[in-house]
């Protein structure tokens, strides 16, 4: 099978990924006190667990742009998933973002190859990546923390794209999106976690 999808400009890349870090951002922020241990549709993940490692994700980043491999360093690889309420997640999740937008944004940044654990990729083909991935689990942690499950169209056609899904005459994007990677939303609660639990 060939692969018919246009290559991504740069510009277009770093843009969504500001748009898709920014919507992930804004749940992480709205995570109440009570909802870290709260189970994700991600293979059962703690919210703690998912924020825990996008963050350490982005934080990467700029190391991959600078010639470094996957692995994580030693001393953050036996470091322990935040599950627990936790004041600096949100805090810790801008300051990685924030490290990888700026990595990414610098002069050739996007042309360079990176050194990932699936082996080398371009750094436009990662970054494009981090934004699917970002953009599903943006409803991962918005569904688990009963917060807007909504997300950005932009972001779900770049991430349909991504996994090369046939272009729909009609139907929800986001739905789809969301099949494609194995998420079935159950109804949200009514109830709000911070209050009841």
């Amino acid at each position: 099978m060939t692969d018919d999808r246009a290559p991504h400009s740069a510009a277009e890349v770093l843009r969504l990924y500001d748009e898709a870090t920014a919507s992930f951002g804004r749940r992480v922020a709205g995570v109440a006190r009570n909802q870290w241990a709260a189970p994700t549709a991600y293979h059962g993940w703690s919210v703690g667990r998912l924020v825990g490692a996008l963050t350490a994700e982005q934080a990467r980043v700029p190391a991959l742009l600078a010639g470094a491999g996957p692995e994580l360093p030693a001393e953050r690889a036996a470091a322990p998933e935040p599950t627990e309420p936790t004041a600096t997640a949100a805090a810790d999740w801008v300051r990685a973002a924030e490290a990888a937008r700026t990595a990414l944004a610098a002069p050739h940044a996007l042309a360079r190859t990176v050194r990932t654990a699936d082996g080398e990729r371009p750094a436009v083909a990662y970054c494009a990546r981090l934004i699917t991935e970002l953009t599903v689990h943006t409803w991962d942690l918005a569904h688990a923390t009963c917060q807007d499950p909504h997300l950005a169209p932009e972001l779900v056609e770049f991430a349909l794209r991504e996994s090369g899904a046939l272009p729909l005459a009609a139907g929800d994007p986001q739905a789809r999106l969301l099949g494609l990677c194995g998420r079935h939303p159950a109804p949200l609660s009514a109830l709000d976690p911070e209050v009841t639990g």
